[in-house]
């Protein structure tokens, strides 16, 4: 069944992606931003997605598998005329990101743009002598000319208003309830429970929280990142299973009994709805980003929240058991076609009139 049209947003639009995060990373960012432009283009929009893939790009310091493409100008100035986008949407504050926020600036280009992390509170935690305001200040002058900020919470644009920006609007998240589901014979062959992290592995993610618990059965940790050697060596009972992909990530998902989330900054966390559809409870800490996940009263037999995360595991445990099959009921309410349609009405949005 085809689509019909979606009021106030035109049949067919050219739309512009520019993104730092692209593959071979494994993040929510890349699956948000894949899924977004294989859904535009099933409503018969045309995207084109600028990425680091194929250009001059040296490792983020500090963070090797993140490339920053240097250099970019001519190049972007020339891909941005040739495509005559009707619609720019800028989803990082990276290398790329700048060099199209200016390639527009000069050229009166109209672009959105989206906050998908807590970037102060990342370079704060990676170096301690960076002052979380002057990030603050750097990022309301980056975001500043967007006609829309696109935030996946409701308490994040609260937050970020408080801090001074404009223009924000809701662009949630959803999950692809037909890559990630229950699989028949994905349980791993270790011990019984099986407490699952996935996710970058990285100070920023407060993964330790997780890794020094007391926990029955076995830990798994999915994802890869600058901590991860150390953090193998510190524990060697944790099995680190390294970045997965595809069908090896659903089955990852689905061999597990509960996904704990222990970070304290992510604006999302587009990994528990990932986990919720493949049959997973979860257990997390009661701040931004859990709380707008699965804070809710319709979450409370799928999660638990919880400042004492071995509390909130062992809660998780006991709502997988005792329902094993709302996890995965709660996720199929999430879809991912609500999310591109608020996508597409942000990004024809005139600027509020501050």
């Amino acid at each position: 069944m085809t689509p019909g049209p979606i009021p106030g947003v035109a049949a067919h639009l050219k739309i512009l992606i520019v993104t730092d995060a692209w593959s071979p990373q494994v993040n929510g960012v890349v699956r948000t931003l894949e899924t977004l432009a294989a859904d535009l283009a099933a409503l018969g929009h045309t995207v084109k997605v600028i990425t680091p893939q194929g250009r001059l790009s040296m490792p983020l310091p500090t963070y090797p598998e993140i490339r920053l493409a240097l250099f970019q100008k001519r190049s972007l100035k020339h891909e941005i005329a040739a495509f005559a986008p009707d619609a720019v949407h800028i989803a990082t504050e990276g290398a790329l990101g700048l060099t199209a926020r200016r390639v527009c600036l000069e050229h009166g280009i109209a672009f959105s743009t989206a906050f998908h992390t807590r970037f102060a509170e990342y370079v704060h935690a990676r170096f301690r002598f960076v002052p979380e305001a002057l990030v603050w200040r750097w990022l309301r002058w980056f975001h500043r000319p967007a006609t829309a900020i696109m935030v996946a919470t409701n308490s994040l644009r609260a937050d970020l208003q408080a801090h001074g920006f404009r223009n924000i609007r809701i662009w949630s998240r959803g999950v692809d309830v037909e890559r990630f589901h229950p699989i028949d014979g994905a349980r791993p062959d270790t011990a019984d429970p099986v407490w699952l992290y996935v996710g970058r592995v990285a100070v920023e993610k407060n993964i330790e929280a997780f890794l020094r618990l007391d926990l029955p059965g076995t830990k798994l940790v999915v994802g890869d990142g600058p901590a991860r050697a150390e953090l193998s060596r510190q524990y060697p009972a944790v099995h680190f299973a390294g970045a997965l992909r595809g069908e090896a990530l659903a089955r990852a998902y689905a061999g597990a009994d509960v996904f704990v989330f222990p970070s304290r900054t992510d604006t999302f966390g587009l990994v528990m709805l990932e986990a919720l559809a493949s049959g997973l409870a979860v257990a997390a800490y009661p701040v931004e980003g859990p709380i707008d996940v699965v804070g809710g009263p319709e979450a409370a037999a799928v999660a638990a929240l919880d400042n004492d995360l071995g509390k909130a595991c062992m809660a998780a445990l006991a709502l997988k058991r005792a329902n094993p099959e709302a996890p995965r009921a709660f996720a199929l309410t999430r879809s991912w076609r609500a999310c591109t349609l608020q996508f597409l009405r942000n990004i024809i949005v005139e600027p509020d009139q501050d």
